[in-house]
C-alpha cells in the first residue's frame, strides 16, 4: 500500500510539473506541440489495434478484456485515440465461496507522443495519457453457512449492485511495422483511481477495464495493429 502511494504521488508530481514547465512560457508549449518540419503531411491517416492480452484473460482465466483502439494518426508523431472495450468477471473464492460476476462496456480518451526522433521509420516509441469511465453493476453471492451460534443458515446475494469508476491512465509502448500496413506492439500502463461509487456493499472486487479494484495498478497490452 505504501508503494502504491509513493507511485501515485510520483506521477501526479511529474504530471504537474510536466505541465507547469510547459505553461511557464508561451514559448517552450509551442515547441513541444510543434511537428516535426518536412515535407510529411500532417494527416497520415488512423488505425485499428485490439488487444490480445486482455482478450486471452477474458477467455482463460477469472476476469479479463476485449479492448479495441481507434487511433488518428498525426504525422508519425501524435496519436489522438479512443478506447472501447467489455470486461467481465465470473470468480468463486475458494475459501469464501463468494461467487463474483459483473458484465460492462468501458470507454477512453487519449493521446499518445512517438518520441523516436525519426518519426517516419517503422518503429515508434510512444508515451500517453488516458482518461476512463466505466458503469456496471456488479453480483455477490454466497451459499448458506451455519451460523455457530443460532445454528442459522446464512446466506447473501447481492444483485445488480450499481457502480461507476472514472480512473486515469499513463502508458509507456513500443510498436513496430510488421508488414505492410500491419504492425504489433506492447505497453505498460499505470492506472490510477480517481473517483468511484461502489453501492452499500462494500469495494468491488474486479472494475471494467480497470481491473482488480485498488487505488492504483499496473497493467500490460499487446496489440495487432492495422493501418487504414
Amino acid at each position: 500500500m505504501r508503494i502504491r502511494r509513493l507511485i501515485s504521488s510520483s506521477i501526479r508530481t511529474a504530471v504537474v510539473s510536466l505541465f507547469l514547465m510547459l505553461t511557464a512560457t508561451s514559448a517552450s508549449a509551442q515547441k513541444f506541440f510543434a511537428f516535426q518540419k518536412d515535407s510529411i503531411p500532417v494527416f497520415r491517416g488512423f488505425s485499428l489495434s485490439f488487444d490480445l492480452v486482455g482478450a486471452g484473460m477474458a477467455m482463460f482465466s477469472d476476469y479479463g478484456q476485449y479492448e479495441g483502439t481507434f487511433r488518428l494518426n498525426l504525422h508519425d508523431e501524435w496519436f489522438p485515440l479512443v478506447e472501447i472495450g467489455l470486461g467481465r468477471a465470473d470468480s468463486e473464492d475458494d475459501v469464501t465461496k463468494n461467487h463474483y460476476t459483473t458484465k460492462a462496456p468501458y470507454f477512453k480518451v487519449g493521446v499518445d507522443r512517438n518520441l523516436l526522433k525519426e518519426k517516419h521509420g517503422p518503429y515508434r516509441l510512444l508515451v500517453g495519457l488516458r482518461y476512463a469511465y466505466t458503469s456496471y453493476k456488479a453480483n455477490l453471492s454466497r451459499p448458506g453457512l451455519v451460523d455457530p451460534y443460532w445454528q442459522w443458515d446464512v446466506i447473501y446475494d447481492i444483485k445488480d449492485a450499481p457502480c461507476n469508476m472514472h480512473w486515469a491512465e499513463v502508458a509507456v509502448g513500443l510498436d513496430a511495422k510488421i508488414w505492410g500496413p500491419f504492425h504489433l506492439g506492447w505497453s505498460v500502463r499505470y492506472k490510477l483511481r480517481i473517483s468511484h461509487k461502489e453501492g452499500d456493499y462494500g469495494n468491488a472486487w474486479y472494475v471494467p477495464g480497470f481491473g482488480a479494484n485498488s487505488n492504483g495498478r499496473i497493467d500490460a497490452t499487446f496489440n495487432a495493429t492495422i493501418d487504414i
